[in-house]
């Protein structure tokens, strides 16, 4: 379900978010589906159960998972992506540092356009 990269940067918590979302998105995971427990993901993954505890719990404030007492944690039956400035600013800085960097690779806007495009397909394919 969930692969992590232990020698990514990027923090273990913050993949396991990334990666619920993208699966929500490719429609892999369906509301709903029933997550792994904290502790049959942190198995799953081998990494401790608090980073696993750490992604849940963001991810439930972003309302993308719900955990019901005594049965489990579930994608939200009504999950709608939020819109917070906070995130929104997040995702401008993100695509004008691919911009910045794309440009000095010698991309023109139509390519990286393309791209984007081409990405957005494919995590909507289901």
């Amino acid at each position: 379900m969930l692969n992590i990269d232990p020698r990514s940067s990027k923090p273990i918590y913050e993949q396991i978010i990334e990666q619920v979302k993208e699966n929500i998105m490719k429609g892999i995971l369906q509301p709903g589906d029933r997550l792994p427990s904290v502790r049959e993901m942190s198995t799953l993954l081998t990494v401790n159960p608090n980073t696993v505890a750490k992604a849940y719990q963001e991810l439930e404030r972003e309302k993308a998972i719900e955990t019901i007492r005594g049965k489990g944690t579930f994608i939200a039956q009504n999950y709608q992506p939020q819109r917070d400035k906070e995130k929104l600013q997040e995702v401008r800085d993100l695509l004008k540092k691919v911009v910045i960097e794309s440009h000095y690779m010698g991309l023109g806007r139509e390519e990286i356009m393309a791209m984007l495009v081409d990405i957005y397909r494919e995590l909507e394919k289901r």
